[in-house]
């Protein structure tokens, strides 16, 4: 039987996803495991489409850092290149021969007086050095205003401080099997009133053509009260479940996309925090089951939880799902 046959027409969809429908129209997948929409816009010139602030509070810290040193090296640079082409006879106190080390002196000089430090043993002479100068003080006050608000900005940012399993499972589930994904919490942040909810996005034939559909995926806990320790989303695979009938070969061979969708509150920033995350069929392993990601310590006292068993699992035999005849693949 053909996957669009297979297709559970109990199954209720989605309209309101914040997605297209035109699957001719879309490339790639919707979400990135980053949890960013996989989007990329244009029409308009570059720095119209980009939030800086935006970006520099994302941007991964060692890039942020690694922006800021850059930053800093090339102003005093360009600066310093300036007071040399005037001439070092402007700066008082700058005593050398050496043309490298007149640049040098007139470099340490920019990043003095960028940095407002200003220790006063060079110092600009006549206007025009001493205009230059002022207004690179001024550059360098409002530099450091913004770099401070971007850090304030990093630090003070409410996140969800959350990992998704690399892989979802279809794992065995009382007499049936479900899709399951897992998630922990990574940092010392209490998180409560947890909630979480799967959207199924696959092509589906309609009236002759492609068109993406959306299926709301029904869980068996769709909210915990806190999450202190891992927390294994299951997805029963009933008769009313869109993807009843697939089996390992049409997770493999089908372009379809499972959209995670998370948010919990963040006591410590009394604000409600958001993850998001995907996995497409081909991420999806077939026949699998989570290692425990939990233990009692050595002295029975506190509970351990094990990152980096995150995405461990073992394979498992479910053909007992495919014998039934209530859930037989045709």
């Amino acid at each position: 039987m053909s996957l669009i046959r297979k297709l559970n027409t109990k199954a209720k969809t989605e309209i309101n996803t914040g997605f297209g429908i035109n699957n001719a129209d879309y490339g790639g997948r919707f979400v990135n495991k980053s949890g960013q929409a996989n989007i990329q816009k244009r029409g308009i010139p570059l720095l119209e489409r980009i939030s800086w602030y935006h970006t520099m509070l994302a941007v991964p810290r060692w890039k942020f850092l690694l922006i800021i040193f850059t930053f800093f090296i090339l102003i005093n640079l360009i600066f310093a290149t300036i007071y040399y082409v005037m001439g070092v006879e402007h700066l008082y106190g700058l005593n050398t021969s050496s043309e490298f080390q007149k640049f040098g002196e007139a470099f340490f000089f920019s990043t003095q007086t960028f940095t407002t430090v200003g220790y006063g043993r060079i110092s600009p002479s006549g206007m025009t050095t001493s205009g230059i100068a002022a207004f690179e003080a001024l550059l360098g006050l409002l530099s450091f205003s913004i770099a401070t608000g971007l850090f304030y900005g990093r630090f003070s940012k409410p996140k969800a401080y959350l990992k998704f399993s690399y892989n979802a499972i279809i794992a065995p589930y009382k007499d049936i099997t479900a899709l399951m994904l897992r998630i922990a919490p990574f940092k010392n942040a209490t998180l409560t009133e947890a909630e979480t909810k799967l959207t199924l996005g696959m092509p589906v034939e309609e009236n002759g053509r492609m068109v993406n559909k959306f299926f709301p995926l029904e869980l068996e806990y769709e909210k915990v009260n806190a999450l202190n320790l891992s927390w294994t989303i299951v997805h029963p695979i009933t008769e009313n479940s869109p993807i009843y009938h697939f089996s390992a070969d049409d997770f493999a061979n089908t372009n379809g996309e499972i959209l995670v969708f998370f948010k919990a509150f963040d006591d410590m920033f009394s604000n409600t925090v958001v993850a998001r995350s995907s996995y497409t069929f081909k991420e999806v392993v077939v026949g699998a089951k989570f290692i425990p990601m939990y233990h009692r310590d050595e002295e029975n006292n506190r509970t351990i939880l094990d990152l980096e068993k995150l995405n461990l699992f073992n394979a498992v035999d479910i053909s007992y799902a495919y014998t039934n005849p209530s859930q037989a693949v045709s």
